[in-house]
């Protein structure tokens, strides 16, 4: 039984006991709540039948009805407070593992992923989705099952003591239970449809702040108004929809449930007239009839409540199926050569991004990826991180096939510069530090003057502990590549990958910062991307790809000898060069 509800509600295992503990207490609550009835029960059954009847004439003291009255109170307390601690306070804690658990799963997710979704799609998720479903389950859910154990307990309770009157009390639940039931395929498709559709909303209002500047730049605010208004529009119209079907379905539905207090006046009167029953059994039939259709309104809401659910549970089942990276925490490589053996690609199926590439970096080498702007070379790099898993072929790092090791424990190798550098919302000395959480303000202000980062932080009044806003807003391209660095160099891995690590610095400061690349890249692996030659001019090996595919392979005299695409594409650059000096 927890494993089909924890599959039904996206539970985890603790969050699906708690959710039967949260039921069960919640029944007893509703029990409970019945017991003012059941006190006025006990009062008329002393009071009123000694008028009826004199001849029963056992009046009880009104000190035993307060005793009755306070111990009915303390029940009901009692039972309140572990209803709460097992809905609310557990649910709370169901939420936040919820949330944690997610973010874990996006952890190991690979990257693919990351490039299909978009993030406010994932934002929502995380947020929206999961304070949905905290909200429900705390208000609703628990009380939905536990009004329907209720309800059908003091059925069978009020049977035993006239199911005639119980049969027409009752008869209109199953008939509104039917009606709103028989709506529930078209507000499944209406939650889903407003799901999408506020998803669409958020996104576009995601893209507006993302691409504001081009937005400005090329004067579309009023195309990207009036596409956002029309969204917006179009998500009101079908949330009006969607609300007013809800209305009509738990409003008839409830409508119906009026019938059962008419049909145990007309009954009642009937059987009273014949003989079949008693006015005193008739009264308290009234008088529970005017309390029992609460719970049952409670249920009909709270129905409704759960099919708009469904769309979020089914979100949370999607992400908790998307397969994660997984390998051996284990690694002890032989050396940290890095091989890629007839490796094949692609993002999407038909667009294929490598084929059959093949060639090794070795360790104590400078490897250089060169070649035409979408052969393959970023991907490649990212590759040997395994940021993505290749279709076919194999990378192994010191002889070891990479797809067999835990992406973390794999990264823990690696020193990454690429050329979009992310930066967070802290001081200098935090986020070079992100290279090595450990590191002393010695050590990081050491990388920090090899990446020639003290000359731009040393001018800031509170110097390393300067705080430099989202993404390193207060920071040019060139400053914020050379945090970047001083990162990598901070965190001293084996392998080191540089995309395009100095494209945001002016000739001058990438001569001078080489001189901390060097640094980095002593005794390493390294696997250098760059479009301006002169760049990977030291360069053991330099592996030219072209359409996804290794078209020449050599060191830089040798492919230069070969007059291939190596040597026409210096040519180019020094020709282009010689231009810029003329002017």
């Amino acid at each position: 039984m927890i494993k089909m509800i924890q599959k039904r509600f996206a539970l985890s295992e603790k969050g699906a006991k708690d959710f039967c503990k949260g039921v069960w207490w919640t029944t007893l609550l509703d029990i409970a709540l019945m017991l003012p009835a059941v006190f006025v029960f006990l009062f008329l059954e002393d009071w009123l039948r000694p008028l009826l009847w004199p001849e029963d004439s056992a009046i009880r003291s009104v000190g035993y009805y307060v005793l009755w009255g306070v111990m009915f109170m303390a029940f009901m307390y009692v039972i309140a407070v572990f209803q709460y601690r097992s809905t609310y306070t557990s649910v709370y804690a169901e939420s936040a593992n919820r949330r944690i658990s997610l973010a874990e799963k996006l952890r190991k997710l690979p990257l693919s992923f990351f490039g299909e979704k978009d993030l406010s799609d994932l934002t929502a998720t995380i947020m929206d989705d999961c304070t949905d479903l905290e909200h429900t389950f705390s208000h609703s859910v628990p009380q939905l099952f536990a009004s329907l154990i209720g309800i059908l307990l003091i059925a069978i309770g009020m049977a035993f003591y006239d199911w005639q009157l119980t049969l027409s009390l009752f008869w209109v639940v199953p008939v509104a239970l039917a009606v709103l039931l028989c709506s529930k395929r078209k507000m499944r498709k209406s939650n889903k449809e407003n799901y999408q559709n506020k998803r669409v909303v958020s996104e576009l209002i995601q893209e507006g702040l993302d691409t504001i500047q081009e937005i400005k730049a090329y004067h579309k605010e009023n195309e990207y108004l009036a596409a956002l208004d029309n969204r917006i529009t179009t998500y009101e119209r079908e949330l009006t929809r969607n609300e007013l079907l809800l209305g009509v379905s738990v409003n008839g539905a409830q409508s119906i449930l009026k019938l059962g207090l008419a049909s145990v006046i007309i009954v009642g009167a009937q059987l009273l007239s014949t003989g079949y029953a008693d006015m005193f059994s008739y009264l308290i039939f009234m008088v529970i009839g005017s309390r029992i259709y609460a719970p049952i309104n409670e249920v009909l809401n709270n129905l409704a409540a759960l099919f708009y659910l469904d769309v979020r549970i089914n979100r949370m089942r999607e992400m908790e199926a998307m397969p994660v990276q997984k390998g051996d925490a284990d690694f002890t490589p032989n050396g940290y050569d890095v091989r890629f053996d007839k490796v094949s690609f692609c993002y999407e199926e038909g667009k294929q991004v490598l084929k059959d590439v093949s060639f090794t970096a070795r360790q104590g080498e400078i490897t250089a990826l060169v070649g035409p702007s979408g052969g393959g070379k970023s991907t490649a790099a990212k590759l040997a991180a395994r940021f993505w898993d290749i279709q076919s072929g194999k990378i192994l790092l010191g002889g070891v096939d990479i797809s067999g090791i835990d992406p973390e424990v794999l990264l823990k190798h690696f020193s990454i510069v690429f050329q979009d550098v992310v930066l967070f919302n802290a001081s200098i000395m935090d986020n070079i530090r992100v290279g090595k959480r450990d590191a002393s303000d010695e050590e990081v202000i050491r990388v920090a003057q090899l990446a020639r980062c003290d000359e731009f932080v040393s001018k800031m009044e509170k110097g390393y502990q300067t705080v430099i806003g989202e993404n390193g807003e207060t920071l040019s391209g060139g400053e914020r590549q050379r945090i970047s660095i001083a990162r990598a160099l901070l965190k001293n891995a084996p392998i080191v990958l540089l995309d395009e690590a100095t494209a945001s610095l002016d000739v001058e400061n990438e001569t001078r910062i080489q001189e901390g690349i060097s640094e980095l890249v002593k005794d390493k692996t390294v696997l250098i991307i760059a479009h301006r030659m002169r760049t990977i001019a030291n360069a053991s090996k330099i592996v030219v790809l072209e359409s996804g595919t290794v078209a020449e392979t050599g060191t830089p005299q040798e492919l230069m000898d070969k007059n291939g695409i190596f040597a026409r594409m210096v040519e180019k650059q020094a020709l282009a060069l010689n231009d810029r000096r003329r002017m």
